[in-house]
């Protein structure tokens, strides 16, 4: 096949970059303006309500660090979502690093004797070799997951729907369904809430911790592998149209458990992070976390059908559930509410997402 015959293979979405099928389609604009005008509206509305409680650099702050873990998991979902598949397992992941990093940590910080007495005299090996496991975890089931839909062909659903309920079982397993005890608090206070940088400015205090250093560096890398490396254009490809990407050279079945290992890798560094925070690993919280990142990629703008949406999309989707749980908590409104604004949010988004992908077919 020539290199005319496998361009002409591709189909009119896959041949356009991302920047250039926005531009001609209105809907694709309105989708992305949307999302920034929800979360604009949010904003104004609690500031209304709330004054200088809600708007004040200090609470964006706490917003921010608050929506870090979700943003990892959000840029993991972005790319799979991409590729026109569907990560489900990721929260369960984040629980089950938090775990193994937590009992690593434990373990290696000193016999049981002296952790019982909260003593840690080699926690300079435990805490490290803790979090290296705990990443590590998170990138191991990513590639179970890309395995197993590329070497058994099953559809994504299906594989990461199993992953999800194994990987908060075996969590279970080693936790026995409670939090993680005698974890050596320097985790926390000498890593997770360590102060990296800070600046006075205006009568408010800005603190850098790693959680929050962290996820800017992944989501910066993140955003400039999608949109400008060999990388980002294999996935966009891939989701717009797997046949061609085949005929035109790309090894689909790699480039699939390559986005799956990210997915896994960034729900393991989300779970070290809770670890971090919290100085404990619990298995009863972030079990809705899965939908929650990929609610906030589609608010963002990414395509459940594939081959569309970007980073920065998924970062503003990420806060508006963010700033969402903080207005509410701050304005005192009953949190069920945010599940119903979300969920509403979401429809109309998704609405969108099929008037954009009809409107590219008649083109």
């Amino acid at each position: 096949m020539t290199a005319s015959d496998a361009q002409r293979t591709v189909p009119p979405q896959a041949a356009h970059t991302p920047g250039e099928v926005t531009s001609r389609n209105p809907f694709a604009r309105v989708s992305s303006l949307f999302t920034l005008l929800i979360l604009a509206v949010l904003i104004v509305a609690f500031t209304l309500y709330s004054g200088t409680k809600f708007l004040n650099p200090n609470n964006f702050q706490n917003i921010a660090v608050d929506a870090s873990q979700l943003l990892l998991l959000a840029v993991g979902a972005t790319f799979v979502i991409i590729t026109a598949g569907i990560d489900l397992s990721v929260g369960s992941i984040l629980i089950f690093s938090a775990v193994v990093a937590a009992k690593v940590a434990v373990r290696f910080s000193g016999s049981p004797e002296q952790v019982k007495l909260y003593e840690f005299p080699t926690q300079e090996v435990g805490i490290p070799l803790g979090i290296a496991a705990g990443v590590l975890s998170g990138l191991g089931w990513g590639i179970v997951n890309g395995v197993l839909i590329t070497r058994l062909k099953m559809p994504a659903f299906i594989v990461t729907l199993g992953t999800l309920g194994m990987a908060l079982g075996f969590a279970q397993l080693l936790s026995r369904g409670v939090n993680v005890p005698n974890v050596p608090p320097a985790i926390q206070q000498e890593i997770g809430l360590r102060e990296l940088a800070s600046v006075d400015l205006g009568g408010y205090h800005y603190r850098i911790t790693p959680p929050l250093a962290v996820t800017t560096i992944v989501v910066v890398i993140a955003a400039i592998a999608l949109a400008r490396t060999r990388f980002g254009r294999y996935t966009y490809a891939v989701g717009s149209n797997a046949a061609a990407a085949r005929r035109v050279g790309i090894n689909v079945d790699l480039h699939l458990i390559k986005v799956y290992a990210l997915s896994g890798l960034l729900a393991g560094i989300a779970g070290v992070f809770d670890l971090l925070r919290f100085g404990t690993a619990s298995v009863s919280t972030h079990q809705a976390d899965n939908l929650a990142a990929i609610s906030a990629a589609v608010i963002g703008g990414t395509s459940l059908f594939g081959g569309l949406g970007t980073i920065v999309g998924s970062v503003i989707g990420t806060f508006i559930p963010a700033v969402l749980r903080n207005g509410t908590v701050i304005a005192r409104v009953q949190p069920f509410w945010q599940q119903v604004l979300i969920g509403g949010i979401l429809i109309v988004a998704v609405y969108l997402d099929q008037r954009r992908r009809q409107a590219e077919e008649r083109m």
